[in-house]
Parts: C-alpha cells; structure tokens; sequence
C-alpha cells in the first residue's frame, strides 16, 4: 500500500464530511429541521436492509446498500435539486455528471472508477439492484412527507399525479411496498396533503 494512496483516500473521506451541510427540501418526520443528505443516505440504507425480503427479484442487498451511500456525493459539487422543481432539474444531469468526475476522481484510479460505476448504475436505473435503490430513495421522502402531516407537498403543492410519477420505480420492484404505497398516496390527497393536479 502506498502512502499516497491512503492520503487520497483520507483526502475523499474528509470531503464526504460536507455531506452533513447539504440541505434537503424535505423535514425530518418531526418538523424538527430539514433532513441533511448524510441522514437521507443512512435512512435509505437502512432502509433497503429492512425491505430487501419485499423486492419482485432476488437483489445484492449490499450493492444496493453502496449505491445509496454513494448515490448523493455530486451533491458536495452540485447542491441539492429539489425533484419537484423543473426549473433546477433542467441542468441537473450536467451539473451532477460533472461533480462525479471530481468527487470519484480524488481517489485512486480503480477505486473512483469502483465508485463511478455505482453511481452510473444507480442513474440509469436498469438493474434490479438500481431499480431498487432508486425506490428506496423516493420512498424515503415521501414516508417523511406522509407521515409529517404533508411536508414539502403541502409547502410546494404537490399533485398527487407527479407524486405517482416520481414513485413510480417502486411500482416494478416491488409489488408489497407499492400496494401499500398507493394506498398512503390516496389516503394523503383524501387527508388534503396533496392536490389533484
């Protein structure tokens, strides 16, 4: 192992600290404050722990679980796009692809491509284990959003149609999680969390 090595590793790991600095739009389920993108990533992957047994397909529940550890870093880069706001969604993409060239490039070669690769794979959302990450990363928000009385939906009104869209992932990996997920988006608008269009 060489020292130089290790030195970018600590350099990366340092850099990850800023994580804790990124403001989400969603509350914590208490109203307490808004939810940092380090605390979304443990929740997530705490998450896909929990309902990994839920999932359509049999998954690697670790790969999973380091897709949504890694899944935010372009966030230290690219600040955090709100995923009801059209406007911050346009240059999205460009601004993320070029935060993860810098982010996975402060390691050694063959771990940021490791990394990199992760990451690629969560965006494109082809795999069973990405289909299923992503799934965990909007069902998060939207269990905060639920169960906080309206959150973000109610401050941005929110039509349940988009919140449909945006969950729509979970409806293909996994079959329990989106019966009962449908359930709550119905059971919201009846509440007056969301509008209708």
């Amino acid at each position: 192992m060489s020292n130089e090595r290790l030195l970018k590793d600590i350099e990366f790991i340092v850099e990850l600290d800023k994580m804790k600095s990124i403001l989400r739009q969603t509350s914590l389920i208490d109203n307490s404050k808004r939810e940092d993108d380090a605390e979304h990533s443990w929740h997530i992957s705490v998450m896909a722990m929990v309902f990994s047994e839920y999932a359509n397909e049999d998954i690697d529940v670790c790969k999973v679980i380091k897709m949504l550890l890694i899944h935010d870093l372009v966030e230290i880069y690219a600040g955090d796009t709100f995923c009801y706001d059209v406007k911050g969604n346009m240059d999205k993409k460009e601004r993320e692809l070029k935060a993860a060239d810098k982010i996975f490039g402060m390691l050694a070669e063959d771990k940021g491509q490791e990394l990199r690769s992760l990451w690629d794979e969560f965006e494109e959302m082809k795999t069973k284990e990405a289909l299923f990450a992503a799934s965990m990363d909007r069902l998060q928000p939207f269990f905060n959003n639920y169960f906080s009385g309206g959150g973000t939906w109610k401050k941005f009104d929110v039509s349940k149609k988009d919140i449909y869209k945006r969950i729509s992932p979970l409806k293909e990996s996994s079959d329990d999680l989106w019966k009962f997920t449908e359930n709550m988006i119905e059971d919201a608008f009846e509440r007056g969390y969301i509008t209708k269009e």
